[in-house]
């Protein structure tokens, strides 16, 4: 999965990021309230942790503009402030959970994977397509029951497709997804073919012929 971690206490900050990164999650962050607008506002996420008060402005104003723009991020409130009327607050604006300073990375991991449940997953640890099945949990894929052996980008990858079904992306948006920040400083888009035609020939060879290359666009995850 995707993160965006808007907090300004950058120890915190760096705490959260390295907790995250364990299950191969990408993680960026925002240090103050003009780095989490910015990103907020040209990224897609899956869950963005976003802290109340920022440097230099409110969180629940990022909050705002995510609601208006339709961004589909899960959004956790965190603050040092154990105000009821913040909470309410968050929560009224659109915020899917809340959680008050200090607290166990645990406990907010826990969050975090209820939200994904929630939005992506309706409330399942099951992602299906046709005779797809993804454990989200274990991050294990089956194709007609049969587990298949993938690395973590082309399990990465798959997820994403599957989330996008239909949609064409571009190689700087999988790129992006699947590298981060980091992405900017790949000199080309040799990785993403690879790892690409690395999956779609793992699942072509039980059946699943999904991947389609949009020329000249990306690529297309649909039926035949």
């Amino acid at each position: 999965m995707k993160y965006l971690i808007a907090e300004d206490e950058i120890d915190l900050q760096q705490s959260i990021v390295t907790y995250l990164q364990r299950d191969g999650n990408i993680c960026e962050v925002a240090s103050d309230f003009g780095e989490a607008s910015e990103k907020a506002a040209i990224y897609d996420y899956d869950v963005i942790i976003l802290d109340i008060n920022l440097v230099s402005g409110s969180g629940l104003d990022v909050l705002k503009t995510l609601k208006k723009e339709k961004k589909k991020a899960g959004v956790i409130i965190i603050s040092a402030n154990n105000s009821l009327t913040d909470k309410l607050e968050g929560l009224d604006l659109g915020a899917d959970d809340y959680i008050t300073k200090p607290f166990h990375l645990a406990e907010l991991n826990s969050r975090v994977n209820a939200v994904l449940r929630r939005g992506k997953y309706g409330g399942d640890e099951i992602m299906e397509f046709n005779e797809i099945k993804i454990d989200t949990k274990s991050r294990t894929a089956y194709i007609e029951g049969k587990a298949m052996a993938l690395t973590r980008k082309e399990y990465d990858l798959l997820v994403f497709f599957i989330s996008n079904k239909g949609r064409v992306l571009s190689k700087e948006i999988i790129a992006e997804h699947l590298w981060g920040d980091d992405s900017d400083l790949l000199d080309s888009f040799d990785f993403i073919y690879v790892h690409i035609n690395n999956l779609r020939k793992k699942m072509t060879s039980e059946g699943a012929k999904y991947i389609k290359t949009a020329y000249g666009s990306g690529y297309k995850f649909i039926e035949d």
